[in-house]
């Protein structure tokens, strides 16, 4: 479903936005459909700049990044909103709209994409529903706690029911109490299909999982084991 083949990123000056040395050299891996994945290692290791090139956020330096049917590093820009219909994208700092309530933040990812009123109706409140929100549907993001924040991110990234979710240290900002709701969450998707790859650095999300763990470091994979731990070589 997903393969980087001898995948390299190099920054210019091999520095990224955020100071940090992080590209990626000759990194290789597939990932098959219903996996649940882990990309571990160190900040700068490389975890978010793996999510980017799969998104086509960023091209890749050399070889070559493939989704499906898709080649990513070949798609221009106006064909990339076809490719991200695929993907459901789950950020730390939730990245919800404040101006709109837990309802109209789900809505908006359907609108964006030319979705009828009735449609959108429908499956809202289903989305609303699945993460156990029905009763958060008229709450704004200031009424909501981090945990309920993350659910509605949740949920606006399950709407159109990608193939794919990607969560980018999605607990970091969650006490430990819904750092495990969130995890209970990411892994009934996984039970109902949705491939899941999760980046993070939370040892004990990862040792209790028991899946498969991509571990990388200064931008190369070091190991990839399908029952993983969180090591950090």
């Amino acid at each position: 479903m997903i393969a980087f083949q001898n995948v390299s990123k190099i920054y210019n000056g091999n520095v990224d936005g955020n100071g940090h040395s992080s590209a990626l050299m000759e990194v290789t891996f597939q990932i098959q459909p219903k996996e649940f994945v882990s990309l571990v290692g160190r900040s700068g290791a490389g975890k978010s700049t793996i999510l980017n090139l799969l998104t086509g956020e960023l091209k890749p330096s050399k070889g070559r990044v493939i989704f499906g049917a898709y080649e990513v590093n070949k798609l221009s820009y106006q064909e990339l909103p076809h490719l991200r219909r695929h993907i459901g994208v789950i950020f730390q700092d939730f990245r919800l709209l404040p101006n709109r309530n837990s309802y109209e933040n789900i809505a908006f990812a359907l609108e964006a994409c030319g979705y009828n009123q009735a449609d959108i109706d429908e499956l809202v409140p289903q989305a609303l529903e699945m993460v156990g929100l029905k009763d958060k549907a008229y709450n704004f993001p200031h009424e909501l706690s981090g945990g309920e924040k993350q659910r509605v991110a949740i949920a606006r990234a399950m709407i159109h029911r990608p193939e794919v979710i990607m969560a980018d240290e999605p607990t970091g900002n969650l006490d430990p109490f819904n750092k495990w709701e969130i995890i209970k969450l990411l892994g009934k998707i996984n039970e109902l299909g949705t491939t899941v790859i999760l980046a993070t650095h939370d040892k004990e999300i990862v040792n209790n999982l028991g899946r498969r763990v991509i571990t990388l470091d200064s931008g190369r994979i070091v190991l990839d084991e399908e029952k993983g731990k969180f090591v950090l070589v």
